[in-house]
C-alpha cells in the first residue's frame, strides 16, 4: 500500500500519522520555478513549489489538491512526481501572480474555488480596466485600480464564503475571511495534533511583513485597506496559529510571534499614514485668521491687498486669484465648483475689485479637480494655461496615464487642455511688475510644482495639495494623503518637497482647496520631520531592502497606458524598467499578448545601472479580425535578477469597438 501525502486533521481521521517525507529535489525546474519540497520539514507532506508565488499542495496517492496555482509550471512538476490528477486548486485571491497559468489547467478534471466576494475579480476581469475611467468606478483609487485581475475570465466552480468547509479524500479545511490585500482574500486553516495551520495568501510576509503596499491602498488615504487587513491580522491572532504558508516568500515557522509583532506594527504605522491635519473640519478654526479681511463679494475673502480666494463658505473648492494695481488677474488653480458660479464671481470682481482681464491659469499638479474650469477660462476669458513642462502632458493627454485623479476622471467628456507656456523647474515669469518663481515641489504627486513670489511685504508660496492644517495646532503636520498610485516615491516626493519649503522659508503657504497657513515655519518642520519618519515605516514593513518595489506600481509601466489600435493598427509604446538599487539589475519581461496582438519585441531582456531607468521601444499590431472587442488587458511578465515575479502590471489596448449591450441601439 502506497504511503499517502496529506496534511490535515488526521486525529479527527482516527489516522497514523505518516512518515516524514525525503527532501526532495530543490533543484530548479526548466521553467525556472522550483520541484516539489516540504514546506516545513516538522510539518510533514505540505508540500510547496515556489515559481510566481507560493503553490502548496495536498496529495493523497495519485491526487492532488492546490492551494494557488501561480504560473501553472507546478502542474508538469507534478505530473514528474506522479500526480495524474490535481482535482481542486482554491485561490485565496484574484492576483494574477497567483493565477496566471489557468490556461494549462484541464478543467473538465480540475475543479476551482475561490472567494465569492472575489467572484466577479476572475469571470469579469475587464469590468476593472477602464477605458476612461471616473472617480465612482469600482475597485479604484479615483479612477486607478487597485486590483489586478486575471488578462482573461477564469470561470469558478465553487464560490467560498466564511466557515465554509472544503472536503476533499477525507480532509476537511476551513474557510476564514482575511481582506487587506485583496478586497474578498481569504485563508484556508487546517488543524492537526494540536497545531493550528492557514495558507495565508498574501496577508503576511516572513519577518513580520506586508506582501506590498500597492495592494492595500484602497482609498486616497482613509486607511481603508489598512484598517481592513488589521482585521484580518487579528483574525489570524486569534487562531493561534503555528505555521502560515503565504503565497510570497518564506514560510513563517513562529505564525502566532509574527502575527502579533506585525499588528503592533500595522497600529504604529496607522497615525503616520493618515493625513496629518483634521480632514473633516480643514478649514474651520476656533478663530479667523485675523491677516483675512471680507470683501463685497460674500463668496471671496482678502488674503493681502492683492491676494484673494474663497471664503470658507466655499470650502474644499480651488481658486486663488492675484489682482494686479492694473486689474490684470492671475488664478492659481481653478475648479470643482460650478461654471454659471465662476461667471458670476468674474463679474463680481470686475465691479467691486477693479479686475479687468485674466491672464493665465497656473495650475499647481496633475489632478484634474485643479482645472475642471480651465477650458471655460481659456475660450470665454482669453486666460492662458501655465504649469510646468512634467506636468503637461497629463493635462493635455490625461488617457496616457494610469495616475489617480485625472481630470478625465472628474469630466468624462474631457477632450484635452492646451497647456500654452510650459515652465522649467526654476523659472522666473516676470508679470506685473512681479517675479514669480516656477519651482519643481513634489509631495503628494511626483508631477507638482509651486509657484512663490514676494507680494505686498510677504513671500508667500502656493503649494497645491502637498499640507494641509492649522500650523498653530502642535499635533498636526500637514501632510496630505499618501498614494502610491499618485507616483508618490517618497524620495522623490514628500521628503523632497517638505525639504524645499524648509529652506524656502515662507510667511504664508497657499495650500489648494482653500487653506491658509500663515506662519508656518514649525508647521513646516513637522511636515519634514514626518516624510522621512514615514519612509522608515515603510521600510520596516515591506520586505525588499528597496522598498520601493513593494510601494510603486509603476516600477516597469508603459506610456501610454492606454493604445487605441483600432484606427491605426501599428503603434508603438515605451516600456520603463526601473532600478531602485544601489547596483545594476537584470531583467526578463514578457509582455502577455491577447489573441490578434503582436508586439516587436515581445520580450525584454537586459541590465539597468543602479538607480536609474530604462526605456524600451515595442511596435503593437493589431489584427482586428482575431482580437477581443473593447479593452483587452496586456500585462508584463517580469522576471528581476533570479526572482520571479509574473503579471504584476499591465497597460492596454483596443482593437475593435465594445460590443453594444443587447436591447441598446444608440
Amino acid at each position: 500500500m502506497k504511503v499517502p501525502y496529506v496534511f490535515a486533521v488526521l486525529t479527527i481521521l482516527g489516522m497514523c500519522t505518516p512518515p516524514a517525507l525525503p527532501a526532495a529535489d530543490a533543484s530548479p525546474a526548466k521553467n525556472g520555478g522550483e520541484r516539489l519540497a516540504l514546506a516545513a520539514g516538522e510539518i510533514p507532506n505540505v508540500l510547496i513549489h515556489r515559481g510566481t508565488c507560493n503553490v502548496f499542495v495536498l496529495r493523497v496517492d495519485d491526487a492532488a489538491l492546490l492551494v494557488n496555482l501561480g504560473d501553472g509550471s507546478v502542474l508538469d512538476v507534478l505530473k514528474e512526481s506522479g500526480v495524474r490528477n490535481v482535482e481542486q486548486i482554491l485561490f485565496t485571491d484574484h492576483h494574477r501572480e497567483v493565477c496566471q497559468g489557468i490556461g494549462l489547467v484541464d478543467r473538465t478534471r480540475t475543479k476551482i474555488a475561490a472567494p465569492r466576494l472575489e467572484q466577479e475579480l476572475f469571470e469579469s476581469p475587464l469590468q476593472f480596466r477602464k477605458w476612461r475611467p471616473s472617480l465612482s468606478d469600482k475597485y479604484t483609487v479615483h479612477g486607478a485600480s487597485y486590483v489586478r485581475p486575471p488578462s482573461r475570465a477564469v470561470k469558478l466552480d465553487r464560490l467560498l464564503d466564511p466557515d465554509d468547509v472544503v472536503r476533499w479524500r477525507g480532509f476537511e479545511i476551513s474557510c476564514v475571511s482575511t481582506p487587506g490585500s485583496s478586497p474578498g482574500g481569504m485563508s484556508y486553516l487546517v488543524r492537526r495534533d494540536g497545531r493550528t495551520i492557514a495558507f495565508t495568501g498574501g496577508v503576511i510576509h516572513d519577518g513580520a511583513r506586508m506582501t506590498n503596499w500597492y495592494d492595500v491602498e484602497w482609498d486616497y488615504g482613509f486607511g481603508k485597506g489598512l484598517d481592513t487587513l488589521m482585521e484580518s491580522v487579528q483574525r489570524l491572532r486569534d487562531l493561534k496559529l503555528s505555521h502560515a504558508f503565504p503565497a510570497q516568500g518564506p514560510v513563517i515557522r513562529d505564525a502566532d510571534k509574527q502575527l502579533a509583532t506585525y499588528h503592533a506594527r500595522l497600529v504604529a504605522f496607522r497615525p503616520d499614514y493618515l493625513r496629518g491635519y483634521p480632514v473633516s473640519n480643514l478649514t474651520q478654526r476656533a478663530k479667523v485668521d485675523p491677516i483675512i479681511k471680507p470683501t463685497a463679494i460674500p463668496q471671496i475673502v482678502q488674503v493681502t491687498p492683492h491676494l484673494y480666494k474663497f471664503s470658507d463658505a466655499l470650502a474644499g473648492k480651488n481658486f486663488a486669484i492675484i489682482i494686479s494695481d492694473n486689474g490684470r488677474g492671475l488664478l492659481l488653480d481653478c475648479g470643482i465648483f460650478p461654471e454659471p458660479l465662476l461667471h458670476e464671481l468674474v463679474a463680481a470682481m470686475r465691479k467691486h475689485l477693479g479686475l479687468k482681464q485674466i491672464d493665465a491659469l497656473w495650475i499647481n499638479h496633475m489632478h484634474g479637480d485643479h482645472f475642471t474650469l480651465g477650458s471655460v477660462l481659456k475660450k470665454q476669458y482669453g486666460a492662458r494655461i501655465w504649469t510646468l513642462d512634467r506636468i503637461v502632458d497629463k493635462v493635455q493627454n490625461p488617457l496616457r496615464y494610469d495616475y489617480c485623479a485625472l481630470i478625465t476622471s472628474y469630466n468624462p467628456r474631457y477632450e484635452g487642455l492646451e497647456v500654452d507656456r510650459p515652465l522649467k523647474d526654476g523659472e522666473v515669469v516676470e508679470w506685473e511688475r512681479l517675479k514669480l518663481h516656477i519651482d519643481w515641489m513634489p509631495g503628494q504627486t511626483e508631477f507638482g510644482n509651486c509657484l512663490w513670489l514676494e507680494l505686498d511685504g510677504k513671500k508667500i508660496a502656493f503649494t497645491g495639495d502637498n499640507l494641509f492644517g492649522d500650523p498653530s495646532d502642535p499635533e498636526q503636520n500637514g501632510h496630505e494623503a499618501v498614494v502610491a498610485r499618485n507616483s508618490a516615491i517618497f524620495e522623490e516626493g514628500y521628503i523632497l518637497g517638505s525639504k524645499y519649503l524648509v529652506d524656502l522659508k515662507p510667511d504664508i503657504i497657499m495650500g489648494a482647496h482653500n487653506v491658509l497657513m500663515t506662519n508656518p515655519t514649525a508647521f513646516v518642520e513637522r511636515y519634514h520631520a514626518w516624510s522621512k519618519r514615514i519612509v522608515a515605516r515603510y521600510k520596516e514593513l515591506l520586505p525588499d531592502p528597496n522598498y520601493e518595489y513593494q510601494f510603486d506600481p509603476f516600477w516597469v509601466s508603459a506610456y501610454p497606458y492606454r493604445i487605441d489600435l483600432q484606427e491605426q493598427p501599428r503603434q508603438e509604446v515605451t516600456i520603463t524598467v526601473r532600478n531602485f538599487r544601489d547596483k545594476p539589475q537584470r531583467h526578463h519581461i514578457r509582455l502577455r499578448l491577447p489573441p490578434g496582438i503582436t508586439a516587436t519585441p515581445s520580450v525584454l531582456e537586459g541590465t539597468i545601472a543602479a538607480t536609474s531607468r530604462e526605456h524600451f521601444k515595442v511596435t503593437l499590431t493589431a489584427d482586428p479580425a482575431r482580437t477581443g472587442e473593447g479593452v483587452q488587458m496586456i500585462p508584463f511578465d517580469i522576471t528581476l535578477d533570479d526572482k520571479r515575479h509574473g503579471e504584476l502590471f499591465d497597460f492596454l489596448i483596443q482593437a475593435r469597438p465594445p460590443a453594444v449591450p443587447k436591447g441598446d441601439d444608440n
